[in-house]
């Protein structure tokens, strides 16, 4: 269900549509599992950690299609916890799907599991014609009139 009724918006706006879908996106995802950190190390240096307790390299997949950042995590139906006789089970291990809304010229630069932890790594990237370039001045030319200095 959605929260926001956008409708009288769409009749004064052009073009924002993937705005008012990317916050429909934001309402309708689960907002516990899995838990996860973004952090920013620098000005265009940014990791993304996602908690995976009891998940294989196998069983997560990370995928960037049209911006979009996709964390998915689902394990081997051979590793089910029913046959296990667990008395109390804390740690989830249930399917997943995390996403993340990239911003223009965020790319992935690496993925890497260690200890629990689903480790992204992204760069903004900006090219040269959007950068910021400093512009010389060009003042007028100022002209020296050479001669000599005559002795009375």
């Amino acid at each position: 269900m959605r929260a926001f009724d956008f409708s009288p918006l769409f009749r004064s706006t052009v073009g924002f549509d993937r705005l008012f879908d990317l916050v429909d996106s934001y309402a309708e995802q689960s907002a516990g599992y899995p838990p996860y950190n973004i952090e920013r190390s620098d000005e265009t240096h940014y990791r993304i950690t996602v908690a995976v307790a009891g998940f294989a390299e196998k069983d997560l997949n990370v995928e960037v299609r049209e911006g979009v950042l996709s964390v998915t995590g689902k394990r081997d139906e051979g590793d089910k916890s029913e046959d296990k006789g667990f008395l109390y089970q804390g740690i989830a291990g249930r399917a997943f799907e995390r996403r993340f809304q990239l911003a223009e010229h965020v790319e992935v630069r690496d993925a890497k599991l260690e200890n629990g932890l689903l480790h992204i790594d992204l760069e903004r990237v900006i090219p040269e014609e959007k950068k910021p370039r400093q512009i010389p001045i060009n003042g007028p030319a100022l002209k020296t009139i050479e001669g000599r200095a005559h002795a009375a």
